[in-house]
Order: structure tokens, then C-alpha cells, then sequence
């Protein structure tokens, strides 16, 4: 193949690389301490937003949070037994790294 389609599609790859949403992944993050379980970095596909689950109980304390790329995201808040969950979408790199 020819130097330069090879240089041409190789910038292509790195500039489409470079303008994929990136989010931070945590499975288990609970309050005041570092991720316990999934800690990395997601690449979104089409559809999908950084997303952050975050429980708290009834007195509205935080307990634990969950991190992922999501597709279908919607931002969100509902209670269960007690427990209230809030869901979280955002859709620029590793906004989801707050708590």
C-alpha cells in the first residue's frame, strides 16, 4: 500500500481516537473511600453518555456510587424500600468522575 494512504488513514484513526467521549468506570465506589471494584476508562459508543448511579439512604447520605459509559442514559431520580437512586448523564470526557 502506498506511504501515503498509509499516513492519511493512520491521522484519521488517531483523530477519530481523539474525539471519542471518554468516562470513567467504577462498579463500586463507596462513600469517602477510593473505587473498590471496575475502576477504569470507558470509550462511549454511538448513543451512549458517561453515567453515574449514586445511592443514598433515607436520610439522603451518601452510600455508594456506580460509573459506566451507558447508552439510553436519562438523568433521573427515584426512591425504592426506603433507598433513593439518582441517575446521572453527562456527555463531555470523565464528567462523571465527580461524586
Amino acid at each position: 500500500m502506498d506511504k501515503r494512504v498509509l499516513l492519511v488513514f493512520s491521522l484519521f484513526c488517531c483523530f477519530e481516537a481523539g474525539t471519542a467521549l471518554r468516562c470513567i468506570t467504577c462498579h463500586l465506589h463507596p462513600t469517602l473511600d477510593r473505587c473498590r471494584r471496575g475502576f477504569g476508562v470507558c470509550v462511549a459508543q454511538d448513543g451512549e453518555k458517561c453515567m453515574t448511579l449514586n445511592v443514598y439512604d433515607y436520610n439522603w447520605n451518601h452510600q455508594l456510587s456506580y460509573m459506566v459509559c451507558q447508552k439510553f442514559c436519562r438523568t433521573l431520580t427515584f426512591q425504592r424500600h426506603g433507598w433513593f437512586f439518582m441517575h446521572t448523564c453527562c456527555d463531555y470526557n470523565y464528567c462523571n468522575l465527580q461524586l
